[in-house]
């Protein structure tokens, strides 16, 4: 039996405080885990080996400054983790081990105006393909990861007023997904897990502090805060689009008037181009003709920059991050938006967290919350169903 303080409660503590620091960065090698958990090195090395003999981690010779190193990660055996991403018009689906290593994908068209019970009804039948087709034993999934574009209550689990997938409201996607697949469903809003892709796979790895900034038809932001998403006591954080801009702007969907969101987001600027574009612009159309010179395109994306900069400009002031990256389709058009961005931020920002501040666009495109979302599933499970899966009873020699 285990107690409080005991040799075998901390070795516990030790194997679980590796696992985690290797399953959050994918591979690390054995002096990187010593500084993230602050264990000895010879006591990383004993876990090591004990995890390696069980099966857990795979142990691989690699380089580190020029020296030989030995980089761990946990076995592909291990368990598979599954990301599904509801959005405006698409369902993707995305399978993938505890070592960071994608193993299948798929995206389909998903109407707007499609009910709750259609579309997860859709994911479960993509998911059940997908792991058929990867020839994955359905008991190797420990957990779902599930983006939507809309707020989620934290006390309820359930979805907030969303007007991308209106039907949806009210609804608990954790609990329709979980009955349906039977294992657990971890949720959150597409932007938040646009913020931890990019963290865990594209553009922000290696920081700490960062907003990821979507803008389609609604505008986004997903916080990380020394490494860790910041929702707020209420999930609401990081609704950046409804930071008011003009007082006597445009009535917005929230019912205030002028919100950055009336500025940026999709319904509201491709109508500017309609007499010229027609009623069928896209945003990525829009970037694209953009790309190709068209002067109306560049000079509204300039603009979007602009209003997005003086967004940003506000998190500097309040948060201070090291860097913001723009997902979406926006990303596409380059610096054709970021250098509005940046100019905004340079004027409306304090200087010394303008200076610190990187702006850069994001390195998964349209795949940052699916991936995300098999990071929200490596990022909130636990490891002692791992452990106990894979390690025999626990044993003291090794601390």
């Amino acid at each position: 039996m285990e107690t409080p303080g005991s040799q075998t409660s901390l070795h516990r503590a030790n194997l679980e405080r590796v696992v985690r620091a290797v399953r959050m960065a994918g591979s690390l090698t054995q002096a990187e885990i010593a500084r993230s958990t602050g264990l000895s090195a010879a006591t990383v090395s004993n876990i090591v080996r004990e995890l390696k003999d069980s099966g857990t981690v795979e142990v691989t010779p690699t380089s580190a400054g020029g020296r030989r190193a030995r980089s761990v990660s946990l076995s592909g055996d291990a368990g598979i983790v599954i990301g599904v991403d509801f959005g405006h018009t698409h369902l993707r689906v995305a399978i993938g081990n505890l070592a960071h290593q994608v193993l299948a994908e798929e995206s389909e068209p998903l109407d707007v105006d499609a009910s709750s019970a259609q579309g997860f009804g859709r994911a479960e039948q993509l998911v059940n393909r997908l792991v058929e087709t990867t020839g994955i034993s359905p008991g190797k999934v420990i957990g779902v990861g599930l983006g939507v574009p809309g707020p989620i209550d934290v006390e309820s689990g359930t979805l907030g007023s969303t007007s991308i997938l209106p039907g949806w409201t009210g609804i608990n996607p954790s609990q329709e997904l979980a009955g349906r697949l039977g294992v657990p469903v971890y949720v959150d809003n597409d932007a938040n897990l646009g913020a931890l892709g990019e963290l865990v796979w594209g553009a922000g790895k290696g920081v700490r502090d960062l907003a990821y900034i979507k803008v389609a038809s609604g505008v986004g932001a997903g916080l990380v805060i020394d490494g860790h998403i910041y929702r707020g006591p209420g999930g609401t954080a990081g609704e950046i689009g409804h930071i008011t801009l003009d007082e006597s702007g445009p009535v917005c969907r929230c019912g205030n008037r002028g919100c950055l969101e009336t500025f940026t987001a999709a319904r509201y600027v491709l109508p500017l181009l309609k007499p010229s574009h027609g009623a069928d612009l896209t945003m990525e159309r829009m970037v694209q003709l953009a790309r190709e010179g068209d002067p109306g395109c560049r000079r509204v994306i300039g603009d979007v920059g602009r209003h997005i900069g003086s967004g940003v400009a506000n998190l500097c002031n309040l948060l201070n991050p090291s860097r913001v990256v723009l997902g979406g389709s926006l990303a596409e058009a380059g610096e054709l938006v970021l250098g509005p961005i940046r100019d905004s931020v340079s004027r409306y920002a304090i200087p010394s967290a303008a200076r610190q501040l990187s702006v850069l666009p994001g390195a998964l495109g349209a795949r940052a919350e699916v991936l995300g979302a098999l990071a929200l599933v490596l990022s909130e499970m636990g490891d002692s169903s791992l452990l106990e899966s894979t390690l025999p009873a626990a044993s003291p020699a090794f601390t």
